[in-house]
């Protein structure tokens, strides 16, 4: 099975929390994974095409998307991206494939929960089977401290940097990362 994270990360933070729910990917067995950031250079005149990112997406079975939450919703860059897909749309190329998402903002809340529905919503037209967090916010070592079930949610504090985000929402992230990869793996065995 091969899962990819493809995220967008404007100043390194969301990458922190891509990094982590990679992690997680990797802890699962049989499991082939790739991190994919969504570069600028990539849009021309407000549209994003890279075709090798697509044809590794195709051939994903899961993807798990992450973007920063910016204005209270997913970044610019991320919705080029989903907005050129398109294409996979009509065909329906992603239908039954996993797909999950995190995001990270400075506040709390700062709207993750719009850029996690965005993401699932996303997910759904493209015919993708959605898996949430599935875990409380209630627990011992902190994780899902910002309460989210969509996806995973991140704090990105701007001191200290390296608390960006912190370790209890890396942590989230990453037992996102492994859920969506037990999950694939029981829906391709």
């Amino acid at each position: 099975m091969k899962i990819s994270v493809i995220h967008f990360s404007g100043s390194g933070h969301t990458k922190k929390m891509a990094e982590a729910v990679l992690s997680g990917v990797k802890r699962a067995e049989n499991c082939q994974s790739s991190l994919i950031e969504i570069q600028g250079t990539d849009i021309s005149n407000g549209r994003w095409k890279n075709d090798a990112v697509l044809a590794e997406l195709d051939a994903s079975d899961a993807i798990i998307f992450g973007s920063p939450t910016y204005m209270g919703s997913v970044a610019a860059q991320m919705k080029a991206f989903m907005d050129a897909t398109g294409e996979r749309y009509f065909s329906q190329a992603w239908k039954d494939k996993v797909a999950s998402a995190f995001t990270v903002s400075g506040g709390p809340s700062g709207d993750k929960s719009n850029s996690l529905i965005t993401f699932a919503t996303f997910a759904m037209q493209q015919g993708m089977i959605w898996v949430g967090l599935g875990m409380t916010a209630i627990n011992d070592d902190e994780t899902n401290r910002l309460g989210f079930y969509f996806g995973a949610g991140g704090q990105a504090l701007m001191e200290p940097p390296d608390e960006a985000p912190n370790n209890a929402d890396k942590k989230t992230g990453e037992l996102l990362g492994y859920r969506v990869a037990q999950i694939t793996n029981k829906l391709t065995s």
